[in-house]
Parts: C-alpha cells; structure tokens; sequence
C-alpha cells in the first residue's frame, strides 16, 4: 500500500506487524502506518533500506545456513519491532510527562491545614466582596426612594439571593470545580479547553496534544459520544475558535477594567465615612485623601504582597466579625421582622411597586457580588475546600447579618441612606470600625491588583499580550509578581476617575459592568468543560446556562442603562486591552505560520556538509526561534550573513504548553538535527502558563548543558542496547547476563522512545561518513567508555569553554502587498507598535549585550 510515502509491510508468519516507513523528500508530511506524524527534517526513521542493510549485516553467517538464519533474523527483528510499544516522537512528550497533567492533583489535606487555608482566603479572596457593605444601599437607593418597608424588605431579598445564587451555588459548588489541575481563572479554562480539544488559534500543537485531548471513560456513554462531537466541531470550526479565544480575551480585559475601578470605589467607600463626623470634611478633602491613599497603596506594591499582606487574613477576620456583630445589634435593636425578606415575594413586590426605577436598581444590587470571579481566579493559592469552607462559615452568613442590620437600621431612619453603613455603626465603635473599613478597603483593593498582574502574566505566557517587565517578588512563592508599567497606569487610572467622578455613587454607575461580564464569560466557558470534558447530562448542561445565564444577563440589562452615566469606562478600558491581546495573538500567529511556511529542508543542510557551507569555530551557538519542528529560516540567513558559525547548535525554542507548571526537571527536550558531525541540536524548553522564567541567562545554560549532557548519554545508551540485542539475534544464544537491559535502561526507553527509532539510521549514515566515530559493539561497554560519546562529550566541553552566544532574529513583520487595508493597517502599524515597545526574549534571562547577535528579516505573512 502506497499512500503519500507511506508503505505497509504485511504481517509476518509470527502474526506480529512492524511499523516501518519510507521517508519522503517530497515535502509532505511523512506519517507512520497508525497515522503519527514523522517530522522529516530531523530525523531518519525506520525504512525498507534499512532493513535491507540490516539483512546485508547478517549474510555472510546466513549463507551457510541457506537462508534459514536470515530468515529467522529478520523474523525476529519484525517481532522485536512489532511488541514494543507505540512510538512518541521526542519532543511530543509534553503535557504527558508532566506530573499532575492528567487531573487535579489534589493530595488529601488535614483537617487542621484546610481551616487555615480557609482563614487565609479571608484576605486574599474576599475582599472585594467583604467591603461590599460600604456602598451597595447607598447606590440602590439612590435609584428607588424609600416610601415603604417594601422597598427595604425588596432590595433587602433581592441583595440576599443574588449572593445565594451567584456566589454560593453557582461558584462555590460548580465552577470551582472546573480547574485546571487546581489553577482557577479565564485563562485556566481556556487552557484546560486546549488540552481536551486543539483549538489554540497558534499551530503549535504536537501530536502528544491529541493523546492528552482523548476522553478515556471506562464504558462507551451517550456522553462520551455527545463530547467527541462537540470535540471534532471544534477543532474543524475556524469560527468557534476565534468566538472561544474572543470569550477568553474579553473576560481577562473585563478584569483589568475592574482591577481600575476597584481601588477607586473601595477607598473612596472608606473615605467617605469622614464626612459628617469630622467638621469641614466636604468632597473635596475626600478626594484628596483617597489620592493619597491611592498613591500609597501603588507606591508599595513594588515591595511584593508577600511582605505588605502580612496583616491581610487577620484584618479581614477582624472585619468580617464587625459585620456580623454590628448586624446582630442593629437587627435586635432596630427591627427584627427583616427576616421576611427571606420570602422572595418581596422582590415581586418591589418591582411591582417601583418599575423601571427597581430595574435600574439592579446595578446597584449587582455590587454585592463584586469579587465573587476572584474566588475562581485565586484558586491557584489555595484549595477547594477552603475556599468553600470559608464562605459557607464566614463570609456567607456575615455578609447577610450585615445587610440584615442595615436594612433595620433604615426602617427606623430611612433618610440615612446615603452613609448607612457608618450610621449603623454604634457613636462608640466608628473610629475603630473606620480604620478596619480603611484597611479593609486597600487590601480588596490589593488583591484585584494582583489579579490584574497575574491575567496580564496568563497572557503573556499564552501569546496574547506584549511582553514586558515582570519583578518577581518573592524567593518562595513563585505567583508573587510586580509589573511596573501596569502598577503605574492603574495608579494614574484610579487617580483620574477619582479626582473625576468625585462621587462613589457616579463610581458605582461604571462599577459593575465589568464583573458581569466576566461572570457570563466564565459561564459560557464552564458550560462548554461540562460539555467536552465533564460529559455531565444534557439536562444538567442546559440548566447551568439557562438559570445563571438569564441571571447574569438580565442584571447585564440593568447595568448597561446606566452607561451614559459612567459605565462606558469600564467597557472603553476593556475594550483597549482586548484590541492590544487580539492584535498581539493575531500577529503571532501570522508570523508563526510564515515561520512555518519558510522552514528550510534538512537535504540543504546536508549538502552543505558538516561545515555548513562557512567556518566552523568554537562555542555554542543558542538560535532562538518559535518552530518546535524543523530548521527556521533565519538560520539559512545567519549562514549567508555571518561570517562563521558555532561549532555547535542549538535551536532554542520556548513553548508554553497547556499545564500550569512543568518541574525544573523535565524543562528540556532535545533532539539531534543531521549527522552527528553536524553537532546541531533541538531544543524545545517547556514552561506552564503559570511558571516563572526567573533564571538568569547562566542558570539557564548550565540547565540546557546538563540536559543536552544526559540526552547524548541517554542516545549512547540505547545504541549500545540496540546493537546488543540485534548481536544477541544474530548469534542466537539466550545468554540472560549479556543481552537484558539493566531496569534503568529499559525504563529510559519508555521516557524517550524515539530515540531508537533514530539511532540505527544515524549509526548506519555515521559509519559510512564518519571514520573516525565507531557503532557501539555491545552493550556491555558503559556509556563512559563509549568513544562516541567521550568525542562528542569533548567537544561539548570545548565549545561550552569557549561561551555561548544567542543568535535571534531582529524580525520585522510586514502584510503582504495582496493583503486587504485592514490587515495592513494592524499588522503594518499597530502590531509593529506593540513589538518595537516590547521587551525581547533575552530581556528576561538578563544576557549581556555581548553575547548576542541579531539578523535582520522580514516576515510576509
């Protein structure tokens, strides 16, 4: 069977089939019987000549036989060939390998450990939600004027289910749940879509990406076959794919958009309760102080969350326990009939009664559960239960004591709106209770800040945002980051809207919006995990998106009527970031897909030999480009350009694959490219989307060296176990202590199968070209004492003596002159903006400027 260069052998008598293949030249993608891809440019595989030579091997001992032995031989090399396992390509091991790719990870937890995680979350998750209380009835009654108990027992039911119903049932008990390996956010769903489904817009993907993607259930269900095809319209659906990448894109800038606007209402909020207790203490001092206050809350993150969030969980505890005590006072001694408004009749009243202003009134409602995404964004630090365990215990109940309390303090003083949650508060505790309310405010605000860094450093990591400086600030926690241009827009930001709107209810008219549509974002992409990975009920399914999605949507409505009045901030912010992401992943997959086009064949570098075509010299030559497959072509412009070339090369690339973290341990994967003379080398160096490159450019190298070390010894290895095996098959004799693998080696076979596949082509080519290299004759020579690998090891050794240099492409990316006006105009001038700001990818292993060497190219895309 001949199919595009694909050749079939029939079984043989044993009954086993051996997968061999006949690489073509032609420039189509070889593929193995099975259908695995074979990337042709980096290695030669397994084909009918080699088997020939094999056979060429073994005549002169099978001619005495009369065949008899060749054909036994041969047999048992197809059996040899046919029980091993499945052949991997090297440098597609990626999510699989990595510990923990395959489901949540979680270890079980003590008891004791889970309740400290729980008062941890206290400070970093709750904040935005905690300080809630501050400005949400001032702003609902602003819009509906209190006439009756109605009013007060309506907004009172309206705020307490849309807590029940949003942040309880819908992110406590389902979304959590829907984590990527126990990472939570926008940007973790997406990811946790990509590894069950190829569906990134970069074609990057490796065959390892289909393994991961399959669904491995114990018994065929309905779901399983309803999963598979939403699986299949997926990756062959361009539209849904841009739709998916637009969700994901648009929920993180909604982020960003509310990381502004919460500094800005928070501290105002807590600001404002001066007024009417310090005498001359009108708007403008309040703005006043709330800028400085901002300008301190900004100046400090430079120092890190680790040291300024110290005090964080006990604050917040300590404010949470305010609510609940003040609550109980004011309902026992105000009003104790607020519970009716646990009977949801009341809200029907109060719309009823009210119209279009209880309408409008839902964007005030909707700040109660401002935060509420930030329980699934900060998943990362802690864990499930805790966070469960401590809205359920803590925040939960203290949150409707606290509006409970207001809302009876109001029927007895109904024109205290305006500053209800500090004339509620006992003449005795407000000095204390408004320093907590202070402290409480700039942590909510501190933890959407480092939201904001953590989204920005998602999507970087994803190929959806420019690069730029990240500070870590943490030795021990690898999240702790510091981003310095985005540190000073959102201080600028918050500043402006606040000297602006002056008003904390013109600030809730713009707040709001964006967290809504970060709760449909994360809707829409939950629904779609239920669909694809959960393979939850059909019914189950549609009712996730038909209750929360109405929910959210109709307190979308309410929001948006206010956007004359200040809500078109939040969406112009978002709206900015989504066209920087959009364009910058645009253009880099432009530019990936004319990298991919450009890619030069391995047959030119063979025919310019083991010199390339220029002098060789001593070092070790990093070309840095974004092929995970395949010889870039910059690097056939480096040959034209420079005047020699290393003495060895390694073509770097840095892939982030679709896991969190991959350990320091399995961060490289090498493969030879060409002859062994050719000392050219693959490297693909693999990074979760939540890993931190902080190395420097020596640690670095000193990883790459140590991996490529183990990679050659590991190469030697397995020749010497080949040649052993096949001598052991010729000679026919079982002699256990000669032929058996040591388990090491057998276990390293598994780990890098590929491997074999490449090793008798190149020991086949290197002794017919290479002298001076000999094939390992038995396994029973170590690796050390092979000359091979000592020759090789030595010139590694010299050229690391003689440094390393980073050759990368000082690219300019252009449309074509076919391409449409729109294309020109974002790739020509805006995607050519973002890159020439852009930090470059030496920038973040801090390699001196000595040590690298730029060629210039243009990319048409």
């Amino acid at each position: 069977m001949d199919d595009g260069g694909i050749q079939e052998e029939p079984p043989s008598s044993a009954g086993a089939t051996a997968r061999f293949l006949k690489p073509t030249r032609s420039g189509a993608s070889s593929r193995w019987v099975d259908g695995s891809e074979v990337d042709s440019s980096e290695s030669t595989h397994w084909s009918h000549e080699d088997e020939r030579s094999l056979r060429g091997v073994y005549a002169a001992d099978d001619a005495e036989s009369g065949g008899a032995v060749l054909s036994r031989k041969s047999s048992s090399f197809r059996r040899r060939l046919g029980k091993r396992p499945k052949r991997v390509d090297s440098l597609d091991v990626e999510a699989m390998t990595v510990r923990g790719a395959h489901g949540h990870g979680d270890t079980d937890v003590s008891w004791m450990s889970t309740v400290a995680m729980a008062f941890q979350t206290l400070g970093v998750v709750y904040g935005d939600m905690g300080t809630s209380p501050l400005y949400v009835f001032s702003d609902v009654f602003s819009k509906v004027p209190i006439k009756s108990e109605v009013e007060i027992l309506g907004a009172l039911s309206l705020v307490m289910y849309t807590i029940a119903l949003i942040p309880f049932a819908k992110y406590v008990f389902i979304v959590l749940k829907a984590n990527d390996n126990g990472e939570g956010g926008t940007f973790a769903l997406y990811s946790l879509i990509c590894r069950y489904a190829k569906v990134s817009r970069l074609p990057n993907q490796q065959r390892v990406d289909e393994d991961i993607s399959s669904f491995r259930l114990k018994l065929p269900t309905p779901e399983l076959e309803r999963a598979l095809s939403v699986k299949e319209y997926l990756e062959k659906n361009a539209i849904f794919k841009n739709i998916l990448l637009f969700l994901v894109l648009m929920g993180t800038s909604m982020v960003i958009g509310d990381g502004i606007l919460t500094p800005s209402m928070s501290v105002m909020s807590a600001v404002s309760g001066l007024q009417g207790q310090v005498a001359g203490f009108d708007t403008d001092a309040v703005v006043i102080v709330s800028i400085l206050v901002l300008l301190l809350l900004f100046s400090v993150q430079r120092f890190g969350t680790g040291k300024v969030g110290v005090m964080f969980a006990p604050v917040l505890a300590l404010w949470f326990i305010n609510l609940g005590s003040i609550g109980i006072y004011n309902i026992i001694k105000y009003d104790m009939s607020v519970v009716k408004a646990f009977n949801p009749m009341y809200i029907y009243y109060f719309f009823k009664m009210n119209g279009v202003k209880a309408w409008s009134a839902l964007g005030g409602c909707v700040l109660c559960i401002t935060g509420a995404e930030a329980m699934f964004a900060d998943l990362g630090h802690f864990t499930v239960k805790s966070i469960q365990l401590a809205f359920t215990a803590v925040v939960f109940p203290c949150l409707l004591i606290a509006y409970m309390g207001q809302a009876a303090y109001l029927m007895k003083h109904p024109l205290a709106v305006e500053r209800i949650f500090y004339d509620s508060v006992p003449e005795v505790l407000f000095w204390p209770v408004f320093v907590i309310a202070t402290l409480a405010a700039m942590i909510a605000s501190q933890a959407m800040i480092s939201a904001t860094f953590s989204c920005i450093k998602q999507a970087m990591a994803l190929g959806c945002f420019p690069r730029i400086k990240i500070i870590h600030t943490s030795k021990k926690v690898m999240g702790q980051i510091y981003i310095p241009v985005m540190n000073w827009f959102l201080m600028v930001m918050c500043i402006i809207i606040v000297a602006t709107f002056r008003s904390t209810n013109d600030i809730a008219n713009a707040y709001g919006i964006a967290e809504v549509g970060v709760m449909m974002v994360s809707t829409a992409l939950v629904t779609l995990v239920m669909l694809l990975i959960w393979q939850t009920n059909l019914f189950l399914v549609l009712c996730f998106p038909i209750l929360f999605g109405a929910i959210e949507f109709i307190y979308l409505t309410a929001v948006m009527s206010k956007l004359l009045e200040g809500g078109w901030l939040p969406l112009a912010f978002s709206s900015l970031f989504l066209c920087i992401m959009y364009t910058w992943n645009y253009g880099s997959v432009l530019k990936y897909q004319s990298e991919m086009r450009g890619k030069i064949s391995l047959d030119f570098i063979l025919d310019l030999g083991s010199t390339l075509g220029t002098v060789r010299v001593p070092g070790i030559g990093l070309v840095y480009n974004e092929l995970v497959q395949g010889i870039p072509s910059i690097f056939g412009q480096m040959l034209v350009t420079l005047p020699a070339m290393h003495s060895t090369i390694v073509f770097v690339c840095i892939k982030y694959v679709p896991v969190p973290y991959v350990p320091l341990e399995e961060r490289f994967l090498f493969r030879r490219v060409g002859q062994k003379d050719y000392h050219m080398f693959r490297c693909v160096a693999r990074y979760g989307y939540k890993d931190v490159r902080k190395e420097d450019h020596g640690f670095f190298e000193h990883l790459l060296v140590e991996s490529l070390e183990k990679f050659l010894r590991r190469e030697a290895q397995e020749l010497a176990l080949e040649v052993s095996t096949m001598e052991a098959e010729r000679d026919d004799v079982p002699d256990v202590s000669e032929t058996r693998p040591s388990p090491a080696t057998a276990a390293g076979d598994l780990h890098v199968p590929l491997l074999s596949d490449q090793r008798l082509g190149d020991g086949n080519r290197t002794s017919g070209t290479e002298g001076s290299v000999p094939v390992l004759p038995c396994s029973s020579i170590s690796p050390e004492e092979d000359p091979s690998l000592e020759y090789e090891l030595a010139a590694l050794r010299e050229a690391i003596a003689s440094g390393f240099t980073y050759l990368l492409a000082h690219g300019d990316v252009r449309a074509t002159k076919q391409s449409f006006f729109t294309k020109k105009f974002i790739i020509n001038y805006f995607y050519a903006f973002l890159r020439r700001n852009c930090r470059v990818g030496t920038a973040t292993l801090k390699v001196p400027h000595s040590n690298i060497m730029r060629v210039g190219m243009t990319y048409m895309v």
